[in-house]
């Protein structure tokens, strides 16, 4: 009697090691945790022969619990399945984190039967083991099964009830180790989210910095081109932003998502722009030691943009214009055609016209490359624009630099209105951030920036003002700068001035200087 007891302990055992085992595997695979758990339960039917196997869990936004998973349960059923903590003998389960074997239903005054899954006598009769799914922190959920009643609670019950735990401590991990790959998930599908939107936003059309007429219309071609595939020429000095249109025009189109690639053809010799453009095959020309991807390969989806394309010599030429116009090319020193998708944006400082004249460029490919051109104006040509942009430049370099600077004087502005800038936006950007690092401050003045911009010559011409008229503008200014540190208050922009009231009264009068302007509203 004893061997055939110690047989079938044996054979229990055998089966639970085997059930163990398939349930570690789907375990250790699993990605997504509803999948999982219904493998787990049918795995308890097959193997065990364990009925209506659920799985309850916590819901953190009500505290009930519900069922996740059921097997042998119907959907409306498993709907009806739901508990308050410390409710039934599964709302117990969770509340205690103790297990309960109950060997008969039919006599528990406990059981509930929400999901009116057990209604004749032979499920009445039948016996359910619950166990606790704990993490590290606290109970999340309740493993239960129905099994047949086999008289009592017998060494078999106690033999599963501690098999069931253990699987519901490999589930707890399972659960804690799938939600923190979620999390992360989450927090890095997040991340890259902000990364995205930063990079948009930097690159949005409203981020170009002008209220000028020019400018706005600038901003209409734009937005009429942007959704586009169409070849964009950008023309203007250099200097003028065209690089930062360029980016516009690619982050606010259907490719921004892909590669935005950059080629400076000015920068590179004609031999090696070819590569650099269309790529090598290993051993196309000495140093060609391995297999080299062109640009127009990299920006594959995406944008390529080719900065001064009018520096391109005529042999560059020939091969661009075949790219330009069928999307096709061959690496240098290669066979193989290879075709590519992408959206093409040149620019240029040069006459391209005056080139096609003069032989210098295709016409052919100019034409080709020609198909919306947008010019981008000089920054003397928007005067209006120039305080914005000195206004941005400086909060940047600013806060770049730990600096409290907060303004620029008048006379400062007036050097830079007067400028005629012929480094266009690029010299104002490097004019201000030179302006930020000598000044000590908290505005920025006349003495801050360039001598270039203090030259007469420099200012179109104008004559040197005389020593009496220089004075007047520092005094002015002096004044200006007083009232507006002090709301207006002529009083103390006199003490702030270490001079007389009277005199700060006459000399506002005699400037024509309103210091209600200056009071902060």
């Amino acid at each position: 009697m004893n061997n055939i007891l110690a047989n079938e302990n044996q054979e229990v055992e055998r089966n639970n090691l085997i059930c163990l085992y398939q349930i570690t595997k789907e375990l250790a695979s699993a990605a997504n945790l509803p999948d999982c758990l219904t493998e787990i339960v049918n795995t308890l039917a097959t193997e065990k022969g364990m009925e209506n196997g659920t799985i309850t869990i916590v819901n953190p936004v009500t505290g009930e619990l519900e069922i996740e998973i059921a097997h042998g349960i119907t959907a409306e059923a498993r709907k009806r399945g739901k508990y308050k903590l410390g409710e039934g003998i599964t709302g117990k389960v969770v509340a205690t984190g103790n297990p309960i074997l109950v060997p008969q239903i039919g006599g528990e005054p406990l059981f509930l039967n929400r999901t009116r899954t057990r209604g004749d006598d032979k499920k009445q009769k039948s016996s359910f083991l619950c166990v606790p799914i704990k993490t590290s922190k606290q109970v999340i959920g309740a493993l239960s099964i129905d099994r047949e009643y086999e008289g009592g609670i017998g060494a078999r019950s106690e033999s599963d009830l501690r098999f069931l735990t253990v699987v519901s401590g490999l589930i707890a991990q399972t659960v804690k180790r799938i939600q923190g790959f979620n999390e992360e998930k989450e927090a890095l599908s997040r991340e890259n989210s902000k990364l995205r939107r930063e990079l948009s936003a930097k690159n949005k059309i409203s981020d170009i910095i002008g209220n000028s007429s020019r400018m706005q219309e600038v901003f209409d071609m734009i937005h009429r081109v942007t959704k586009s595939n169409a070849t964009v020429l950008l023309r203007g000095e250099s200097g003028t932003g065209k690089t930062l249109i360029a980016k516009a025009l690619h982050y606010n189109s259907n490719r921004k998502s892909e590669p935005f690639i950059v080629v400076n053809c000015s920068a590179l010799p004609e031999t090696l722009l070819e590569s650099e453009l269309f790529g090598h095959e290993k051993g196309a020309f000495t140093g060609a030691n391995a297999r080299k991807i062109g640009r127009f390969e990299l920006a594959e989806g995406g944008t390529l943009f080719l900065d001064e394309i009018g520096e391109i010599s005529p042999a560059v030429q020939v091969k661009l214009l075949n790219v330009v116009q069928e999307r096709l090319f061959q690496r240098v020193g290669g066979t193989e055609t290879i075709k590519t998708d992408i959206r093409l944006v040149a620019a240029t400082n040069r006459d391209l016209e005056n080139g096609v004249k003069e032989g210098q460029f295709r016409e052919d490919l100019y034409y080709r490359l020609n198909v919306f051109p947008i010019f981008i104006p000089p920054l003397r040509e928007r005067r209006t624009d120039i305080l914005l942009l000195a206004e941005f430049f400086l909060e940047n370099f600013a806060r770049e630099n730990f600096k409290n600077i907060k303004r620029v004087s008048t006379s400062a502005i007036d050097l830079l209105i007067q400028y005629h800038w012929p480094g266009n936006v690029r010299e104002l950007q490097n004019c201000m951030e030179r302006a930020v690092l000598i000044c000590d401050g908290d505005t920025i003045t006349s003495v801050h920036l360039p001598p270039t911009l203090q030259s007469s010559e420099s200012i179109n011409g104008t004559k040197a003002l005389s020593l009496a008229s220089a004075v007047e503008n520092y005094e002015k200014e002096l004044i200006i700068d007083a009232l507006k540190k002090n709301n207006g208050n002529q009083t103390k922009a006199a003490k702030y001035l270490d001079t007389s009231l009277r005199i700060i009264n006459y000399k506002i009068h005699n400037f024509s200087i309103d210091s209600k302007q200056f009071k902060v509203k």
